[in-house]
């Protein structure tokens, strides 16, 4: 018989491609639900944040943000930033590229990621912000 169990947790961000590793956080309400084996889903609220996995290394953190650099520049013009005044266009479309969830099977209660893969939220927009990330888990109980 499935079990479904919900929880959240929030992290401090300093935008602007601001990428943090989440996996322990992920790790934490999965094994608060006692829930053996299922999937896990996790969405970040808002529209200038993503969720996504990478091998969370300086290397390739680097390579994320400058890829992101040239998809959707900061310093180009945005409708939206002349409609808002708020200067934050670009992080609305990175995070749209993103996506503000994704699922993640686990097994024996362990998130089956790749031996270098961890869940990263990366904020993009142009302030700090305090994030709310909500993970809900369905699956078979232990």
């Amino acid at each position: 018989m499935d079990s479904f169990y919900q929880g959240t947790f929030a992290v401090k961000t300093k935008g602007f491609t601001d990428v943090l590793d989440i996996t322990s956080g992920l790790h934490s309400i999965l094994k608060e639900s006692k829930i053996d084996r299922g999937i896990l889903n996790v969405f970040v609220a808002g529209s200038t944040a993503g969720l996504t996995t990478i091998e969370y290394e300086d290397g390739v953190i680097s390579d994320l943000k400058d890829a992101f650099d040239r998809i959707a520049p900061m310093d180009i013009t945005y409708s939206h930033n002349q409609r808002w005044g708020d200067g934050n266009g670009f992080s609305h479309i990175r995070a749209s590229l993103l996506g503000p969830s994704l699922s993640v099977p686990f097994y024996n209660g362990s998130l089956e990621l790749g031996t270098w893969q961890q869940v990263v939220l990366v904020d993009f927009d142009n302030r700090s912000r305090e994030r709310a990330i909500i993970v809900s888990i369905q699956g078979e109980p232990s």
